[in-house]
């Protein structure tokens, strides 16, 4: 029996998000109905709708950044049960691609996906959903094992930024490459992901983490994160301001020197912030066409002679079922600022606007709250 709800719909390429009437059909095996509660607004959604569906089939039901309760379970499913509260993971490993066979699931190559449920009321049309999750919507069908369970006590309107911009930022810092106590960090870029990476990096014990970005108030929100010094890269060379906030009477710099703009400038710029032997870490959205400048032989900077490495950042190369009980409970602690990470609550409706808002304001995270 089909389910009757809302989605906010990219219907056409070069089209405004629209709220629409859907249908969902019940959870096939291995799959949930989920009633979502909460959904964060990525930029990965605007930047869906900027690429003109990125290669989606229209229409496209978007967010990907939710969490609520499990309406109905498919055959097979086990571990859930009507009534859990649950965070929605797009990245859940398939158990089957090389990554996942040879005991590395954080790098899985693919991710479990359900079969197309959702549909639009007017036509029957079947939708698409964002990286396989589809949360701006009152509910969706996902894989069961992309349906992590949350701690009774945990506010699902905080939990859904778990999803992505969390953990994709904690996780840079804790799995993707991992902060060593006592060591200097470097973050280029403080929006929402970024301020996930300077918490993360205050979690890993860093000694020194240095935030830096052309906005002076996400420097200000660095400093509230977690950041003990800020670099203003529109006052002059970033890379010298973080090599003179780190002399140690060598050459400088960072360990660890992580880029959450998408920018290649900043991503030549995190490798020469770092110290010998140092590892720079890209997490931002690259366009197609990007390509870097790295320098080899600059006996300080260069790639070669600073004996300098370069990593790429997936989704905080998560493995939910682990990753998002432990960021929860961080929360529930009061060791993982979520609360001061909702610039904006607000209606199914309002996703236009909380897309203007994060070209041209000053938000971490508007949310739709259900």
């Amino acid at each position: 029996m089909s389910t009757l709800g809302k989605a906010s719909l990219l219907e056409q390429a070069g089209s405004p998000a629209v709220v629409r009437d859907i249908t969902i059909d019940d959870p096939g095996r291995d799959e949930v109905l989920i009633k979502v509660a909460a959904s964060g607004v990525c930029h990965t959604d605007l930047t869906v709708k900027m690429l003109n569906g990125n290669g989606m089939s229209f229409p496209i039901v978007l967010g990907h950044e939710g969490a609520g309760y499990v309406e109905k379970v498919g055959e097979g499913v086990t571990h859930l049960k009507q009534g859990d509260p649950v965070v929605i993971a797009y990245r859940a490993p398939c158990g089957q691609c090389p990554a996942c066979q040879k005991g590395d699931p954080r790098r899985c190559y693919m991710a479990l996906r359900p079969q197309p449920r959702i549909k639009r009321a007017s036509d029957g049309a079947q939708c698409s959903q964002v990286l396989r999750c589809g949360t701006f919507s009152t509910h969706t069908v996902v894989h069961a094992k992309a349906a992590i369970k949350m701690p009774e006590s945990m506010p699902l309107d905080k939990a859904c930024l778990i999803a992505c911009g969390v953990i994709t930022g904690v996780g840079a810092t804790l799995n993707t490459s991992p902060v060593e106590r006592g060591s200097r960090v470097a973050v280029i870029g403080c929006g929402g992901v970024g301020l996930n990476v300077i918490q993360g990096a205050k979690i890993a014990g860093a000694k020194q983490i240095i935030a830096v970005d052309v906005n002076p108030t996400k420097l200000q929100w660095a400093k509230d994160f977690g950041a003990t010094h800020t670099v203003n890269a529109k006052d002059g060379d970033p890379v010298a301001a973080v090599r003179k906030l780190t002399d140690d009477g060598w050459d400088g710099g960072v360990e660890f020197a992580y880029e959450a703009t998408g920018i290649p400038t900043c991503i030549e710029q995190a490798v020469k912030m770092l110290s010998y032997g140092g590892t720079a870490t890209t997490i931002g959205f690259p366009a197609q066409t990007d390509a870097v400048n790295l320098n080899l032989g600059d006996m300080a900077t260069g790639v070669y002679w600073n004996k300098a490495a370069l990593r790429v950042c997936h989704c905080g190369d998560t493995l939910p079922s682990h990753d998002f009980p432990m960021l929860a409970d961080l929360y529930l602690k009061g060791q993982l600022n979520l609360d001061q990470m909702v610039t904006r609550k607000i209606s199914l409706d309002e996703v236009e606007d909380a897309f203007h808002e994060m070209e041209t304001g000053n938000v971490i995270r508007s949310v739709i709250v259900f």
